[in-house]
């Protein structure tokens, strides 16, 4: 699972114009502008130099803005440490302005053009051309010296981001340079954990410069890593005094006999994150294939749309998973519509969605019906282009951060698009990017798990945008702990330890 205490501070993602209202913030405060830029400069020398056995010989590249007056801090620092240090810059320091120019004043050893740069015979590079905030696509002559980069042996240190990296959407501009560390401040921003950006990061490490929290608090930061941190404190606990009524009772709807291992998937992991009971809501000529599968969840016999208004006349029964492998069409449909009617805690997955494809002002309709309960959909990117291609601000988002907060706003629901950079984003603005998430989920079957997960979690009343940031959490933290040769099945099984490690990270800390 990682380190889990580590994963409880510093969530909030930074955008790159809340970072320079941060930056601004603190220089009124009464910081300079240069403080901040040495701070800068001797977090990513402290990185360089954690390195150092012996004399190393250093690249220090340069560009245009803050960023390289940041190089320039850094090349002096490295040289005061008795390290072989070449300075190459995109513009000559005579071309910079404000701090930089200041940082570049203090360097007294020579400045080399960037352009025809090799790597030959240095240990370390650090880039220092572009930062976060990079507005165009690369060109000549960085292209060719950022190709060197990757093509070296060198171990590269990247100032903020990799130059080349678009810090709030992850993107890469062009080309971009393949860091093995990156060295940030204050706050990550967005574009180190999506991807294609995270890719290129290697290890992040965020430096205090002396932007206080207070300062980041009052930017009002919508975006976070998703982690621990941002919704233990919403997280079911058990209760001495508890018994399974309390914890829910969730209903997994099922397919028909040839398409019943979906809905078994998610109702194990529903149960397995903690519901109190689980109940197969069957076909009744599936109920004998899904009997001989379960046991510790239930089966009944439940004919469509009719079937589930039935038992959802029992308002023990407080939360659906609708959609593995349900089957597409207007009988799913009108079971969307018969759950959110009842307002029950509602997770929409796979065929529940491609049902409503081209109909998003329906599935609007099903969301508010079930306000105050809340509903979470979990597409993958195939299912949320059927469902969210037409909605406004979708075509137009510039990251898959902009695009599932659009997606939330136009459905009114939590919306979860998932992936390796899994993003949660609600209606109201709040949205989180996962990262804990390995490789070994790329099976089959994961996806239902998920949604069981969130399911359960939501089954014990923990609101929807919090239980789907944890069940995406706790997923990935599942497969994690199993590692290679996952299937679906085993997630369920890893769950006991996740719960365990997390419980004893709440308890260690009086969360």
């Amino acid at each position: 699972m990682g380190d889990v205490a580590a994963e409880c501070t510093m969530l909030e993602l930074l955008t790159c114009s809340e970072m320079a209202a941060a930056d601004g913030r603190t220089i009124a405060g009464g910081t300079p502008g240069i403080v901040l830029m040495e701070r800068a400069g001797q977090a990513v020398a402290e990185r360089v130099l954690a390195r150092a056995s012996g004399r190393l010989r250093v690249a220090v590249l340069c560009g245009p803005g803050n960023n390289g007056g940041d190089g320039y801090v850094v090349a002096r620092l490295l040289a005061k440490s008795g390290h072989d240090v070449a300075v190459h810059a995109l513009v000559p320091p005579d071309r910079l302005r404000g701090d930089a120019a200041e940082a570049a004043r203090g360097w007294a050893g020579a400045v080399l053009p960037l352009e025809g740069w090799t790597a030959d015979g240095f240990d370390v590079v650090v880039d220092a051309i572009f930062g976060a905030g990079l507005a165009r696509d690369i060109a000549a002559p960085v292209d060719s010296v950022i190709a060197a980069v990757n093509e070296s042996r060198a171990h590269v240190v990247a100032v903020d981001v990799p130059s080349g990296i678009d810090g709030d959407t992850g993107a890469v501009r062009g080309c971009a340079v393949e860091a093995d560390e990156t060295v940030t401040f204050a706050r990550r921003k967005p574009g180190h954990l999506l991807l294609p950006g995270r890719m290129h990061c290697g290890r992040v490490h965020v430096a205090d410069i002396g932007i206080t929290d207070a300062t980041v608090a009052d930017l009002g930061v919508r975006t976070a890593a998703n982690a621990p941190g941002l919704w233990s404190d919403m997280l079911p606990r058990p209760d001495a005094a508890g018994h399974k009524y309390k914890r829910g009772h969730l209903v997994v709807a099922s397919g028909g006999p040839s398409r019943t291992g979906a809905a078994r998937l998610a109702a194990r992991a529903g149960l397995r994150a903690g519901a109190g009971l689980v109940t197969v809501a069957s076909p009744p000529d599936a109920v004998a294939i899904n009997a001989a599968q379960l046991t510790a969840v239930m089966v009944r016999p439940v004919d469509g749309a009719e079937g589930l208004a039935d038992i959802l006349g029992d308002a023990r029964f407080n939360a659906v998973v609708l959609g593995p492998a349900l089957g597409v069409g207007e009988e799913t449909r009108r079971m969307v519509e018969v759950a959110a009617a009842a307002q029950r805690h509602l997770v929409l997955d796979a065929d529940a969605l491609t049902s409503f494809a081209g109909n998003l002002a329906g599935l609007w309709q099903v969301v508010t019906s079930a306000v105050p309960s809340g509903v979470v959909l979990t597409p993958h990117e195939g299912e949320f282009s059927r469902l969210f291609g037409e909605a406004e601000g979708v075509a137009q988002a510039r990251s898959k951060l902009e695009r599932a907060r659009a997606a939330a706003a136009a459905s009114g629901a939590v919306v979860v698009l998932k992936g390796p950079d899994t993003v949660i984003a609600a209606p109201d603005g709040r949205a989180a990017i996962n990262e804990n998430a390995p490789p070994w989920l790329a099976t089959a079957g994961t996806g239902d798990v998920l949604a069981g997960i969130i399911g359960g979690l939501m089954a014990q009343e923990m609101p929807a945008f919090a239980a789907a940031c944890a069940g995406v959490w706790m997923h990935g933290a599942a497969a994690a702990a199993f590692g290679p040769g996952l299937i679906a099945e085993d997630l369920p099984e890893m769950l006991p330890r996740v719960w365990r490690e997390l419980l004893e990270l709440l308890f260690s800390t009086g969360n």
